[in-house]
């Protein structure tokens, strides 16, 4: 995983996503999740070309279940940008990275 992705849970969840001082993109995966480790690349290049404008997180949802469930995470790879500790954007599903780019785009 790149330097500029963080593996994320339930125990640092405020402090990294709810109280960052940026926008929060956090990708909820899972290990099993063929779409979600298609994503993953895209995630990490799309972390790697926007440094400073949005922090880029991952979360497991099997290791972080209340979390999933507390911002209602039902299939997955689920995308939600976080903006001063609310969920501003929702995206499901794998997608491209010009996808990724514009969805981002809209929040950042």
């Amino acid at each position: 995983m790149s330097d500029n992705v963080k593996e994320i849970s339930s125990e640092n969840f405020n402090q990294e996503v709810l109280e960052s001082d940026l926008p929060v993109l956090v990708d909820f995966w899972a290990e099993w999740c063929g779409p979600c480790k298609q994503l993953a690349p895209t995630v990490e290049d799309v972390a790697n070309e926007m440094i400073g404008s949005i922090k880029v997180c991952k979360m497991d949802v099997d290791s972080n279940q209340d979390i999933a469930v507390q911002f209602g995470v039902r299939s997955i790879p689920t995308l939600l940008i976080f903006k001063n500790g609310e969920v501003a954007s929702t995206q499901i599903g794998a997608i491209s990275k010009q996808q990724l780019e514009e969805f981002i785009a809209t929040e950042v």
